[in-house]
């Protein structure tokens, strides 16, 4: 499994530098995981701008400028959140490339019901055609430590293939 993991973040840091993307997150129910798991393999940090950690809502307008309407309007656990932590990271750094996202690793679902192992992804990128932004929502089984991980290893294993669909949208306009 390792092995794995291993080749398939090796394959993303040479698309990144392939295309020459620079990478941030935002993240919640992962914390940090994301991020880590890039700067595993050594070579990575020249594509990393930041991660940051943004568990709390405050933490979410404060570091993201997050409107407090999104909070009164969606669970902590949406796509619409997520979409909004990825918008705020890449406006507040340098990267191409934000990845944001939000849910429940447990132990005990969210007070709305939102079952254990609900993960709300976002890919944001930032393009010479404007900014692109993809969701969607998985779920996973296992523990709460077996969830961040798998939820980190997705948001990465998606990069390639949201950030090629911008490409192609590009290249037909």
């Amino acid at each position: 499994m390792a092995h794995e993991k291993d080749n398939m973040i090796e394959a993303l840091i040479d698309y990144l530098e392939k295309h020459e993307q620079i990478i941030t997150t935002a993240e919640s129910c992962t914390a940090g995981l994301v991020i880590s798991e890039l700067a595993s393999v050594p070579g990575s940090g020249q594509f990393i701008d930041s991660g940051l950690v943004v568990y709390s809502p405050e933490a979410k307008q404060r570091y993201l400028d997050i409107a407090e309407e999104i909070f009164e309007k969606h669970s902590l656990t949406s796509e619409v959140l997520s979409c909004e932590m990825a918008r705020g990271a890449l406006n507040n750094t340098r990267a191409t490339i934000a990845v944001a996202n939000t849910g429940i690793a447990g132990p005990a679902p969210s007070d709305d019901g939102t079952p254990i192992g609900t993960v709300c992804f976002a890919w944001a990128f930032r393009t010479d055609k404007g900014d692109h932004i993809f969701c969607e929502t998985r779920r996973f089984d296992g523990g709460r430590n077996d969830v961040r991980l798998a939820a980190a290893r997705h948001a990465l294993s998606r990069i390639c293939h949201y950030h090629g669909q911008c490409l192609n949208n590009a290249a037909d306009a």
